[in-house]
């Protein structure tokens, strides 16, 4: 299909790829049109100036059972090894987790495709990290294609001293495997083939001595933000 003269069909499915109601094979096609095209990637950012507004006044929205089930077969929960972490922490806290990931997911695609930089990063996985209260802390996105990790913090985090954020990409089995140390603002670490694999559930950040975890098999200090790592 062929969209480039054919305005009002850019306008709607621009339209519904900012909305989300562009689903599967339609909206993977969308994407592609999208790395080539710089004024389908402007008329996208328009379409999310006018609708991020009503997210304002629209009112919660409680996914179908089904989701959570999905969700956690797909991330093995019942079936995790004893460290990880997540296989104990109560479903609400995956519920809202799930929730803020999918928006600033979408978020961040739209910053992404609007960039003007001459080669903007392809960005392939991406994670929300939150704390226990699912106060979202940290977005981490992967770039493939140039072998870099991004890592924002979204909020003013203290450390002293003393201590380091150490990032982990925890696989469904076996032993975390150590992404690098996180300072404050951003970070850029390279990205090792251990963080994508098909095993890797989970990215988490440890409160760890200077310098980072004395112990290359896992988190010596508290977990203290993890997230999804999910593939766009």
């Amino acid at each position: 299909m062929n969209i480039r003269n054919n305005p009002i069909l850019r306008q709607k499915l621009a339209a519904e790829y900012v909305l989300g109601t562009l689903r599967s094979g339609a909206r993977r096609r969308f994407e592609s049109w999208l790395s080539q095209d710089a004024d389908l990637r402007n008329i996208c950012a328009e379409w999310q100036q006018r609708l991020a507004p009503m997210a304002e006044f629209a009112g919660p929205v409680a996914p179908p059972r089904r989701l959570w089930g999905a969700i956690e077969r797909r991330l093995a929960l019942k079936k995790a090894p004893a460290w990880q972490f997540w296989h104990n922490d109560n479903l609400p806290f995956w519920r809202s987790l799930g929730m803020v990931s999918t928006a600033l997911t979408a978020l961040l695609l739209v910053v992404v495709m609007t960039r003007t930089a001459p080669v903007a990063p392809a960005i392939a996985y991406v994670a929300t990290l939150a704390d226990d209260k699912t106060q979202t802390a940290m977005l981490v996105t992967a770039d493939p294609a140039h072998r870099a990790m991004e890592i924002h913090l979204a909020s003013n985090l203290a450390v002293d001293g003393t201590h380091s954020l150490h990032l982990w990409a925890v696989p469904k089995q076996g032993h975390p495997r150590s992404l690098g140390l996180v300072s404050a603002g951003r970070t850029v670490l390279p990205l090792g083939a251990g963080a994508l694999g098909d095993d890797v559930a989970v990215l988490a950040v440890s409160l760890e001595p200077k310098g980072g975890s004395p112990d290359p098999n896992g988190p010596t200090g508290p977990v203290i933000y993890k997230g999804a790592w999910v593939r766009l």
